[in-house]
């Protein structure tokens, strides 16, 4: 059985009942999803600084997914951006810029939970909302195995960073995050 770091790997679809709805639908139609593993965690872990430290999962082969919005002449333009979990994304110069509006924020907590289907925690770049931006850093795609969410708390999705960039509405975005 393939580990990364103290977590048992197993191939994704092989636990539907470890995704979040919107992720599974998402692997269903995907022709990569083979490749997509997955390593169920404690809930309690899911925030990616415990999870790291409680499995010997090195912080650069995490990704961060937050979900960002700004408004322009009542046009409101939502995106979600991938960064590595040692860095931030860079919300008030380029990802502003990148959606071209005056202001941008994190979406509100609960509001990205309803609209993404996803838990607050693991809401993640597959199977996200059709037309929403996926911004990801360059960083990301260059993790040989990144870790990220898998709509719910209780695990997690490992596959190649390279594969990230095929997501539906995939930028790469070099310095997206500091």
């Amino acid at each position: 059985m393939p580990r990364l770091g103290t977590l048992d790997l197993v191939p994704a679809t092989s636990r539907p009942d470890l995704l979040g709805d919107p992720v599974r639908r998402a692997l269903a139609a995907w022709p990569r999803a083979e490749e997509v593993l997955l390593a169920e965690i404690d809930p309690a872990l899911a925030d990616t600084a415990a999870m790291s430290e409680a499995y010997a999962v090195p912080l650069e082969a995490s990704a961060n997914c937050v979900v960002v919005m700004g408004r322009r002449a009542g046009d409101e333009r939502t995106a979600a951006c991938l960064v590595r979990a040692d860095t931030r994304a860079d919300v008030n110069t380029t990802v502003k810029k990148l959606l071209d509006v005056r202001k941008c924020s994190f979406l509100d907590h609960d509001r990205a939970v309803a609209e993404t289907g996803m838990e607050h925690g693991g809401i993640t770049p597959v199977g996200l909302p059709d037309g929403w931006r996926l911004l990801l850093d360059q960083r990301v795609v260059d993790i040989e195995q990144a870790v990220v969410g898998s709509g719910v708390r209780g695990s997690k999705l490992v596959l190649p960073g390279r594969l990230l960039a095929e997501l539906p509405g995939a930028e790469v975005v070099p310095g997206l995050a500091g």
